[in-house]
């Protein structure tokens, strides 16, 4: 039996895309320096709390930051809900920073009211 160049194309390229999982579709958790935690407590200055993830904004070392946060989803499951993420609230964010110095981290626990939540 004989296959075409694109049929041997389509059967190397299938596992490939078969092993990719959503965040590698969707971020580059590696784009995030884990060797650096940053942590910081401020007040939400803007909330996002959807999908694909939430977001918060807050201002760290005098100019604004995105944290990025877990899925809405599993926010809630673990005791984050939408109505504790407001503007004003103060929290505690433990995070690692972009390694391409954007003013964005990606937080691994959010301390909030008095109850830390891990979101990774």
């Amino acid at each position: 039996m004989r296959f075409s160049l694109y049929a041997a194309l389509a059967m190397l390229a299938i596992p490939l895309l078969l092993s990719a999982t959503p965040s590698d579709a969707h971020h580059g958790w590696n784009a995030y320096d884990a060797g650096k935690v940053i942590k910081v407590e401020a007040p939400v200055e803007v909330v996002r709390y959807q999908n694909p993830h939430g977001e918060i904004e807050i201002t760290y070392e005098g100019k604004p930051w995105v944290v990025v946060l877990a899925p809405p989803s599993r926010m809630q499951a673990r005791g984050l809900p939408k109505e504790d993420l407001t503007v004003g609230t103060k929290v505690l964010i433990e995070a690692y920073p972009k390694r391409d110095g954007e003013a964005e981290m990606r937080a691994e626990r959010v301390t909030v009211n008095g109850k830390t939540i891990e979101l990774r």
